[in-house]
């Protein structure tokens, strides 16, 4: 069975460095060869690197680094795409005999990598008109009157006023015949958090990181001035000069977020700026924690006093030892 590592964390916790660490005592200790897969949402897109703390070149110098400046902002990617391109990447490099580091913050896209998805389906135009009708003309009753006959425990599981669910639910039986609460019943025997049972055949190692919160907090501002010090207006204000609206959804992002706000007026100063990116980017850190602190297995570490033992524990997983 292929081993996978995983090294997850709040935002700002140390990941990148420690995903190097790892893929540099592989390659230069073991003799294989290792390759980091990237599952951070905003590190996919090529045009925004300040606010995102992408790895620069210097540090991916000499590791091979997959999934990341492969979109457009003007394309978001969904969780969907996320899947195929991660799952295909995986098994390509497991082909290429290279142990895989898969590293990020974006919780939901890593659940929906090991433990599936919703399979959207692709709705037709003649469909889509046909239920674009249904509710112009008589609101969302027309919808609970075919689930309550096709559907009906979708009909069920849902509230009256969750529009969006209801209708997903009619397009997925429209174009696939089958019901969408077979989906979630298949997906709900798989406990969301127990990372024990994946939908892969992978054998996992799940490194988690995280430090004291007050410590962690300081981290956060450092990062938010330095984001700030190394250009992210000048950054977004590039991009309308590419052509850019500003209006794309990745820039609705913590960082991109604020500095809109400030070239706008809305926030008046550069501070004010720094500290609201590192009041959101602590409420991000706090979501993230509550997320991972529910997954097991995990191996829980703080990366600026356990890199030995972080290094010793990778060692393990891959059959072979490390000292400092």
């Amino acid at each position: 069975m292929n081993k996978l590592i995983i090294i997850t964390g709040p935002t700002a916790s140390g990941k990148t460095k420690t995903s190097i660490a790892i893929a540099k005592m592989i390659e230069n200790d073991f003799k294989k060869n290792a390759a980091i897969v990237n599952f951070d949402s905003l590190l996919f897109y090529k045009e925004i690197s300040i606010g995102t703390a992408k790895p620069d070149l210097h540090e991916r110098a000499g590791i091979e680094h997959h999934l990341i400046d492969i979109a457009s902002i003007a394309s978001p990617m969904n969780a969907a795409e996320f899947i195929a391109l991660g799952q295909n990447k995986i098994e390509e490099l497991f082909a290429q005999n290279k142990t895989v580091i898969l590293v990020g913050g974006s919780a939901f896209y890593l659940r929906a990598l090991l433990k599936g998805m919703y399979q959207s389906a692709k709705v037709s135009v003649e469909i889509k008109q046909k239920l674009d009708s249904w509710f112009k003309n008589d609101g969302i009753k027309p919808f609970l009157d075919f689930l309550a006959i096709h559907d009906p425990q979708s009909l069920d599981n849902l509230h009256v006023n969750d529009h969006y669910r209801l209708i997903r639910a009619v397009e997925h039986f429209e174009v696939t015949g089958t019901k969408i609460s077979d989906q979630k019943k298949v997906l709900d025997e798989l406990d969301p958090y127990d990372f024990s049972q994946i939908i892969h055949p992978w054998n996992i190692l799940h490194l988690y990181l995280d430090l004291p919160k007050e410590e962690h907090f300081q981290i956060i501002l450092s990062r938010a001035r330095d984001m700030f010090e190394k250009g992210l207006i000048e950054e977004i204000k590039q991009l309308q000069k590419l052509g850019f609206t500003l209006n794309e959804k990745p820039l609705s992002s913590i960082g991109y977020k604020e500095a809109l706000e400030h070239i706008r007026g809305a926030i008046p100063t550069l501070e004010q700026c720094i500290e609201r990116t590192a009041i959101s980017t602590r409420q991000l850190a706090k979501s993230q924690r509550t997320f991972f602190n529910k997954i097991t297995p995990k191996e829980s570490f703080n990366p600026l006093r356990d890199q030995d033992s972080i290094l010793r524990k990778a060692a393990l997983f891959l059959g072979n030892s490390y000292e400092p």
